[in-house]
């Protein structure tokens, strides 16, 4: 009898682990997780496990600062991960075993407010740095103002991006068609992959305190209905370019965030969808249901719960929110990334 989380890849979905640590990356390829993703403070709470210190001790004794040494451990945590997935990348052919690389995301910091034009020449240089050489890795760029506009230079150079913070639907159009137009220009279209992670928790924690005129049965249902309208227009666009590998929607911020909520709210409510990136936590958890869960990404609650969601939330003020709180939870833990290697060198670096 197949586990949870297999009944749901069975039932169409991959999983992809919201982690680079490397014992849960192996124990989660064993329940069926196929790619990985990281960030800043997956790469700090690594750090704080000790278990790195050599690594960061080489770099920071090769003479890099405290930034530079960050960064290298990131891109080497990222690559041997990377090296866990090739098989699956291999085996489908580039459509699968992908591990998300973020680009800095103190080019959106406020503090430093960089101009527009700077921000999206930096995203451009960053992309093609760090994707050089790699089959199997997706840079992540943030469906930021600069970040889009920095889209299509990307697809067209061949970048493999996995766009990230997308919170509306009209977020998404902006990204999908920007990529689309790189990807026409792009040398080897047939070897390109795209990505849009959609945020979902995040949305029903916004509308439980923005729209509390929300219906019972509509509140905690909008950032589900949200997701699920992108990912059928996503399907629906990309069947018709003729293109070799999948271009897909990932789900991300699966975890739920209010405690009267099953821990698999989103999960079983998205199976079947394209992909999800879950936190361990969340994984434990569907593993600990023992449920054999079925297709579901195609319900959708009744029409007058969908008419009261449609009146009640004001997009736009639920984008710019999101994306400021997005852009805060981008940049701070880059910082404290950053404050965490220069307390260790303290005691790494040779006297």
């Amino acid at each position: 009898m197949p586990s949870p989380m297999q009944s749901i890849v069975a039932a169409g979905s991959k999983i992809w682990l919201d982690s680079i640590d490397p014992d849960l990356v192996q124990s989660n390829l064993a329940d069926g997780a196929t790619g990985a993703t990281s960030n800043p403070i997956i790469v700090s709470d690594l750090i704080k496990t000790g278990r790195f210190d050599d690594d960061l001790a080489t770099y920071l004794n090769e003479g890099l600062d405290d930034e530079a040494a960050a960064w290298a451990l990131n891109d080497q945590m990222v690559r041997d991960v990377q090296s866990v997935f090739a098989p699956i990348w291999k085996k489908t052919g580039g459509d699968d075993g992908y591990v998300s690389f973020e680009l800095d995301p103190l080019l959106e910091d406020p503090q430093l407010n960089l101009p527009h034009k700077k921000r999206v020449a930096k995203y451009t240089e960053l992309g093609k740095k760090w994707s050089a050489g790699h089959t199997n890795r997706l840079i992540k760029v943030p469906a930021t103002a600069a970040g889009i506009d920095a889209l299509e230079q990307l697809a067209a150079a061949g970048v493999k991006l996995n766009v990230t913070l997308i919170f509306t639907f009209d977020q998404y159009l902006a990204c999908r068609e920007t990529v689309w137009r790189g990807i026409q220009r792009c040398d080897k279209p047939d070897q390109y992959k795209s990505v849009y992670s959609i945020f979902i928790s995040r949305v029903d924690v916004y509308t439980a305190k923005h729209a509390p005129q929300l219906s019972s049965q509509a509140q905690g249902m909008v950032g589900l209905v949200n997701a699920k309208r992108m990912f059928k227009a996503n399907r629906e666009f990309w069947a018709g370019k003729s293109l070799k590998l999948s271009h897909e929607m990932i789900f991300a911020s699966t975890g739920t965030k209010l405690a009267s909520d099953p821990p698999d709210k989103y999960v079983a409510a998205l199976v079947g969808s394209d992909i999800m990136t879950n936190p361990p936590q969340t994984n434990d958890a569907v593993q600990a249901t023992g449920k054999a869960y079925r297709r579901t990404v195609d319900d959708m609650p009744p029409q007058d719960v969908l008419a009261d969601i449609d009146k009640h939330v004001n997009v736009k003020h639920m984008h710019d929110t999101l994306m400021n709180e997005g852009i805060a939870k981008f940049a701070d833990p880059q910082k404290a990334l950053i404050k965490l290697v220069a307390q260790k060198r303290a005691s790494l670096v040779a006297k």
